[in-house]
């Protein structure tokens, strides 16, 4: 069968398993009390940590938790997957929505070729099988938001199969050791996405705007290979920086285009898997760990409680910190699921199977996508590992904060000043005051040329590293002053005249004949009370290794020597 005609749409804490540990199982039993008690006890169980790793007691059974994500990734496209009509966020309600995306008798799909060369290159990223031949389904089920009562997906035979994403975790006490962890990534199908109801709770009242149906979407299916919140977090966001590298998807949480479906089971180890429950649409990665964590907990409660787990959906309440029931989970024979009559098969081409003569245009190679694939973060942080001699859990917070990595790459630019001080600078004092004010690194009122000033202003020994921090702290406050102006102002040159500074540290130790004959006495750190107030006499101005130099000589001539 021929294959289907492509449009063009342009790019726009947890321990290595979670064991948790509970009393020993007592007779099933539904539990009781009233709705309000029951909300109390969800919100009471929120509260309380994920216990890990301790020995169970004497008649006490192991639990483990298992974890499996289903993700869906808006595709960066122009255009829908089956329609031409335009993708563009916060849109006004229903004006993006075409003839097919309302369902409209007599429309038929028209595949989008931006949203399968997104799919072969994601698949190629995760280290996928890529299909040559791929089949779309109708899903089967109503909502309101769902005009046609059906989506078309991939469930028979999706686009790609059988992959890796590998991420990294933070381990040790310390939290500072960095380990590789891999979870299989069973399948990565197309679909469309639906509309979106807008609750009007003053009018009592749900609207539906139809901009967001027939959005193509990625939807990643990761096997059950996870065991708590975090490594389902860091996995999303390791997936995430990948989707973002390769251009694939914006993957904001926060507009809808990245949302993550957790399916949790809890059991005893070496016996079946229990029952588990589905977390649907998280759109937050911290919502996403916290939803995981609370729902491992309830599970153990409710078992040890002599309660059951339902097979059910349910949805996390970012207020309460608590999942709650949505409904029953369905079933595959729920949805009936049937052949798309309206479209054929997908077929994709390599550079070995590619037809004579074949319409570049409608065909898709999947050797030209993996010649096209970018830098990937993995790689990114080996080469910045390497190239800055920076630590392993370095690179990570530099690609994990948006923004960030982009902006140490400008301040290097920029500055003459060692890899590893402007590491420092970015990852402590830069992010720190980021963190502290709850902003994103497009909103620091200090721009990477700023930074790389300040430090070559440090580098060349014109201030010392505390007036290094003031000249910071005042540019945060200040937008518009250039570092070497905020000096100027507030007298933060080093000390340049050694006379006046000998006569100083001549003035200071005259002044202190006690810690002066502490110094003598054998006491190394009584000299840091001599360099400390001399530093007060300069008001910091004056380099602490050239102070200590100073009076060393001072006292070697038994702190009687006049200054020179």
């Amino acid at each position: 069968m021929a294959a289907p005609v492509l449009r063009w749409g342009c790019s726009g804490t947890c321990s290595a398993l979670a064991w948790v540990y509970g009393v020993s199982r007592h007779r099933r039993g539904a539990p009781t009390g009233s709705t309000s008690n029951w909300i109390r006890g969800q919100s009471s169980l929120a509260q309380q940590p994920l216990h890990t790793a301790r020995k169970p007691r004497k008649g006490e059974h192991e639990w483990a938790a298992v974890v499996g994500l289903e993700i869906h990734a808006q595709i960066s496209s122009n255009s829908k997957l089956f329609s031409g009509s335009q993708v563009c966020f916060a849109a006004p309600p229903n004006s993006l929505v075409s003839f097919f995306d309302a369902s409209l008798p007599g429309t038929l799909p028209v595949l989008n070729r931006r949203c399968v060369e997104a799919a072969v290159m994601t698949g190629l990223a995760l280290n996928c099988h890529i299909n040559k031949k791929s089949l779309f389904d109708r899903k089967h089920y109503f909502y309101a938001d769902l005009p046609a009562g059906y989506q078309i997906t991939q469930q028979r035979l999706p686009i790609a199969v059988n992959g890796s994403l590998t991420y990294g975790i933070c381990v040790g006490k310390t939290r500072r050791q960095v380990t590789a962890r891999t979870v299989r990534v069973k399948q990565i199908q197309l679909e469309q996405d639906s509309g979106k109801s807008l609750h009007d709770d003053l009018r009592s009242q749900t609207l539906v705007d139809l901009n967001r149906a027939g959005i193509g979407l990625l939807e990643l299916v990761l096997e059950p290979d996870l065991s708590c919140g975090e490594e389902a977090a860091t996995a999303v966001r390791e997936l995430q920086l990948i989707l973002q590298a390769l251009g694939t998807s914006q993957a904001n949480m926060a507009e809808g285009q990245l949302r993550v479906d957790a399916n949790v089971s809890v059991h005893h180890p070496g016996e079946p898997l229990g029952v588990r429950t589905e977390v649907k649409n998280l759109n937050s990665i911290r919502f996403l760990a916290k939803a995981i964590d609370y729902e491992i907990q309830r599970q153990i409660k409710e078992l040890e409680d002599g309660g059951e787990i339902l097979n059910e959906t349910r949805s996390f309440d970012y207020k309460l910190g608590c999942t709650v029931p949505m409904r029953d989970k369905e079933g595959k024979q729920d949805y009936r699921f049937m052949p798309e009559p309206n479209l054929p098969p997908l077929l994709l081409y390599d550079a070995t199977s590619l037809p004579a003569g074949a319409d570049s245009q409608q065909v898709i190679n999947i050797d030209q996508i993996r010649e096209r694939l970018p830098e990937l973060p993995s790689v990114t942080r080996e080469r910045l590992v390497q190239q800055y001699g920076m630590l392993p859990e370095h690179s990570f917070t530099l690609l994990n904060e948006v923004g960030l990595l982009e902006f140490f790459q400008n301040v290097i630019k920029e500055t003459r000043a060692e890899p590893k001080k402007v590491t420092s600078w970015v990852l402590n004092t830069f992010l720190g005051y980021l963190k502290q004010q709850n902003l994103a690194v497009r909103e620091s009122p200090v721009t990477a040329s700023a930074l790389a000033e300040l430090l070559d202003l440090l580098d060349s020994k014109a201030i010392s590293s505390s007036a290094a921090k003031q000249v910071f702290e005042e540019l945060w406050k200040n937008e518009g002053k250039t570092p070497a102006q905020i000096v100027s102002e507030k007298k933060l040159e080093l000390m340049q005249d050694q006379e006046a500074l000998e006569q100083l540290c001549h003035s200071v130790m005259q002044g202190h004949p006690q810690v002066v004959m502490d110094v003598k006495k054998g006491n190394p750190r009584a000299i840091n009370k001599l360099i400390g107030l001399v530093r007060k006499a300069t008001l910091s101005r004056a380099d602490p290794a050239v102070i200590k130099a100073t009076l060393e000589k001072q006292l070697s001539c038994h702190g009687s020597c006049p200054p020179a």
